[in-house]
């Protein structure tokens, strides 16, 4: 995997960049749709890739490994084929559904014992199985395994997490060097730094896996109960002390305006299920805010979603009196416009984004976004 720095914006550290990789290149600042069980919610893969513009989708290694399981995966040749997907795949390591998982989980030195949240099976997740189970997936972008605490974590708990994921971190990485990708591409494992909000845990992380000089760093631990100027202020401080001339990668996060504050503190790549989760819910992203299609507002409204939007949902003659009349009837293809809609929406943001640092105007495009109706918290 090979980054190139090509833009830096002269008043913020915003930055626009390729990522290039065995399955194709990625420009950023990229936002990733996530595909948790190897297909993002409701949109097919041409449409994804050929209509909305993802360039990296997601996937999941807990739920992978617990279906449909790494037998499957490796006879398939990978996750790639399996699903039919050609350009780029990031998979997570795991940890964050390790956190989620509080009441049926137990950590300790060699890993984390779970319980399935499918049928309740014992499982063991270790720093050298996750690299393994993400070998078997065939991910061009690995994650390192690590415990996510959550926000408001005493400092007492958040130290010694940090220090488990330290350990777990050179288990990963010397297993990552025992073994090779089993389909004949390149895949880089990212460390993940972590810390809570305490800056002096951020930064004796972010110091630590600088040592191992990865491909590109992962941030991890935020927008998991903590206030957003709390998480803002964790990436400001991670942008100078994580190396310039690799990639950074902020975890779980996904609101339009997260992804700008995000890029505006030197983040590359983004990803969140909030797009496709809202969509199913009836709600989109909009140059005019957060819109409820359940609002009865809407029910004789014919026009698209939103009338900025070129996407193939806003332009296709999809009214929004019928996109309401498809989500309070439960209609499937109702929460399918909607994800594809808000997809389309956050990439292209993204593409605004890269284009305004390129142009050395993201302060000016970024003030302009804020003080516009867009800027709503979702």
């Amino acid at each position: 995997m090979n980054f190139e720095l090509l833009h830096t914006d002269p008043g913020s550290s915003a930055r626009a960049g390729l990522i290039s990789t065995d399955h194709g290149t990625i420009e950023t600042p990229i936002f990733m749709p996530v595909g948790t069980v190897g297909s993002v919610k409701g949109v097919f893969h041409r449409d994804l890739a050929d209509e909305a513009g993802a360039q990296i989708i997601l996937g999941n290694t807990y739920h992978l490994y617990l279906r449909p399981g790494t037998d499957i995966l490796e006879r398939a040749g990978g996750l790639h084929r399996f699903c039919s997907w050609d350009r780029p795949i990031l998979t997570d390591s795991g940890g964050f559904q390790v956190f989620s998982l509080a009441g049926c989980r137990k950590l300790s030195e060699e890993g984390c014992r779970f319980s399935s949240h499918i049928d309740g099976s014992k499982h063991l997740f270790t720093p050298e199985g996750v690299i393994d189970i993400q070998r078997s997936i065939g991910a061009d972008i690995m994650m390192a395994f690590d415990e996510c605490p959550p926000g408001d974590a005493p400092y007492d708990y958040a130290a010694r997490s940090l220090d488990l994921t330290c350990r777990w971190l050179e288990r990963c990485f010397d297993r990552y060097r025992q073994t090779e990708p089993k389909y004949g591409h390149y895949q880089s494992l990212f460390p993940i730094v972590q810390g809570c909000t305490y800056p002096d845990l951020r930064t004796r992380s972010a110091e630590f896996v600088r040592q191992v000089d990865a491909d590109g760093y992962a941030i991890g631990g935020l927008a998991v109960g903590e206030p957003a100027p709390v998480m803002y202020e964790m990436i400001g401080l991670l942008d100078g002390l994580l190396p310039r001339d690799k990639p950074r990668y902020l975890m779980g996060v996904g609101t339009p305006a997260n992804l700008l504050e995000g890029i505006e503190r030197g983040v590359d790549m983004f990803d969140c299920v909030l797009p496709t989760r809202t969509g199913r819910m009836g709600t989109a992203f909009s140059s005019e805010g957060r819109l409820n299609f359940r609002n009865a507002r809407f029910a004789h409204d014919d026009g698209p979603i939103d009338p900025t939007c070129t996407c193939p949902v806003c332009t296709g003659g999809y009214s929004r009196a019928l996109i309401r009349h498809m989500v309070t009837q439960k209609e499937m293809l109702g929460g399918i416009l909607l994800s594809m809609h808000n997809i389309y929406y956050l990439l292209n943001l993204m593409q605004r984004a890269r284009q305004a640092i390129i142009e050395g105007r993201y302060g000016a495009f970024v003030s302009d976004w804020m003080n516009s109706p867009a800027a709503v918290d979702y």
